[in-house]
């Protein structure tokens, strides 16, 4: 078998609008990674738009799944993106259970929410079995709401505490990630990301550290699935936890300028193609 990191990316196709595997796949694979997608939805477009035209496929999920476990296939790293039901989020768990071996790492995005609220289509249901899927993981990568919906903590719009954000830290480990970063933290002009690692829990041993970048331009659809790629990608490969978040935002914050220069629509996410070259593994 080829000595080549493979990953599983969990997540819907998006025809139009870059976003999840359209987005993934290529970055992924940019960081010489080979990227196998398991859709879970085909989307004409993604849900900003007016309108668009779905197709659900968590019926033929499990039956997808089940060739790549006839023919024995293992994978380096499994990604989970945005996850429409909790049949999907069933399924999901079952093929950690199943590919996740001793040497593959598990991503988990847990995509419910923003700017303090869950998304629409997010019930409670779904955020417990979301929690449970949280247990799985080896890095977790929460904006600042879902960190919030994960741990049961009220979301709050003044500026947060250090203190604040390294409790929530250590609770999402404390369910099982040993890796966290926390995504999307506003600190006045600038935009952060916590990055967190549980580093021995008998000694307690840990480390957090406050990343921060410029804010600039909007919040586009597509950013998150690319720090997810980057993240997974880097660690299948062995880069440090700190120097990947680092990569990522570095890397979306060029994708975000670079649409602003081109005068990208928001609804088109960021135009990555344009500075991926720029991404070295």
């Amino acid at each position: 078998m080829s000595k080549q990191k493979k990953a599983a990316v969990i997540n819907d196709i998006s025809g139009y609008g870059r976003c999840a595997i359209t987005v993934a796949l290529p970055v992924i694979s940019k960081l010489k990674v080979q990227c196998c997608p398991v859709p879970t939805s085909i989307f004409s477009n993604h849900t900003a738009f007016p309108t668009y035209y779905f197709d659900d496929y968590t019926d033929r999920m499990q039956p997808f799944i089940d060739q790549w476990k006839a023919l024995g296939l293992t994978f380096d790293g499994i990604l989970t993106g945005f996850l429409g039901s909790r049949k999907q989020i069933e399924i999901v768990a079952g093929f950690i259970r199943d590919f996740g071996k001793e040497q593959t790492i598990v991503v988990v995005d847990p995509i419910m929410g923003d700017h303090g609220k869950r998304y629409i289509t997010y019930t409670n249901e779904m955020c417990q079995e979301m929690k449970r899927l949280v247990t799985l993981a080896d890095i977790i990568t929460p904006n600042l709401t879902e960190a919030c919906i994960l741990t049961d903590t009220d979301y709050h719009e003044e500026k947060w505490r250090l203190e604040e954000i390294r409790d929530l830290a250590r609770r999402l480990s404390r369910m099982g990630p040993k890796k966290v970063v926390i995504t999307g933290i506003p600190q006045g002009e600038y935009i952060a990301n916590y990055c967190y690692e549980n580093q021995d829990e008998q000694t307690m041993k840990e480390k957090g550290q406050f990343l921060r970048t410029i804010k600039v331009g909007t919040q586009r659809c597509g950013t998150g699935d690319i720090f997810a790629a980057i993240i997974t990608a880097d660690a299948v490969n062995g880069v440090e936890f700190e120097v990947s978040v680092k990569k990522a935002s570095g890397f979306i914050k060029k994708c975000i300028l670079k649409s602003i220069e081109m005068e990208i629509p928001l609804t088109d996410g960021v135009c990555f193609e344009e500075v991926l070259d720029t991404l070295k593994a």
